[in-house]
């Protein structure tokens, strides 16, 4: 049974005039790796996007393609996709209502939060501009989901070519950090980056993709700070 057809399963009671919202109340909180699992990640990227992709007044052919980049669709699933979309574009419901679900529903799985996070910035930059609306919503998003500033600017930086970029933020370091805890910070952000670890916690195969930013940003942020000690 595919990823599409699990969410189109979980949604079905919508047919009844059931909110969106709703199915992430009825989604149990269950296990690493549990096919459940995946329908909430994939649902809530979906959702919180649809609604991103409001917030500079217009959605885009890029930015709705941007999920088929990171969710493949196969055909004759792409109805059941664009259902969710859709659902969540002209729901009632806030994004902070969402994006606090979300939260509740992934509370202690820093880890997965920051996917999500990914997702949305992948979305955001797909129409070639990032809107200051945009920033707000995600800035947002963040503090709902608890990630702190520093996560936050850190992630715009590796999404945003002109967003300013530290790379202690990258590493997730204070600017005193030791090179030692630098060297370690880098270390341990490689391996939770590997394809591996990213399924095992659950993120689509789709979207592990995206880990390969992080990747790059997190060894370029290890290497300044690597020269800097140098000089």
């Amino acid at each position: 049974m595919s990823i599409w057809t699990r969410i189109y399963e979980a949604i079905a009671a919508l047919a009844q005039g059931e909110g969106l919202g709703t199915v992430f109340d009825r989604l149990r909180h269950p296990p690493e790796a549990c096919p459940e699992r995946t329908v909430a990640f994939t649902i809530a990227v979906i959702a919180l996007g649809a609604k991103m992709a409001k917030a500079d007044g217009e959605v885009t052919r890029n930015e709705v393609a941007a999920f088929r980049q990171v969710f493949h669709v196969p055909p004759g699933e792409e109805p059941h996709a664009a259902r969710v979309f859709n659902l969540a574009r002209q729901d009632v419901a806030g994004y902070d209502i969402y994006a606090r679900k979300i939260a509740a529903m992934f509370e202690g799985d820093r880890k997965v939060l920051i996917d999500l996070m990914e997702g949305l910035f992948h979305i955001s930059v797909a129409d070639g501009h990032y809107h200051p609306r945009e920033d707000e919503f995600l800035a947002d998003v963040a503090r709902i989901f608890g990630l702190g500033e520093a996560c936050f600017r850190a992630i715009r930086a590796r999404y945003v070519p002109e967003a300013p970029r530290d790379p202690y933020d990258v590493l997730g370091l204070p600017a005193n950090a030791t090179l030692d805890e630098a060297r370690s910070a880098w270390k341990t952000a490689v391996r939770d980056s590997h394809p591996d670890r990213l399924i095992a916690r659950g993120v689509p195969e789709e979207a592990v993709k995206m880990a390969e930013r992080r990747l790059i940003a997190v060894n370029a942020a290890w290497e300044e700070i690597a020269a800097r000690e140098a000089a």
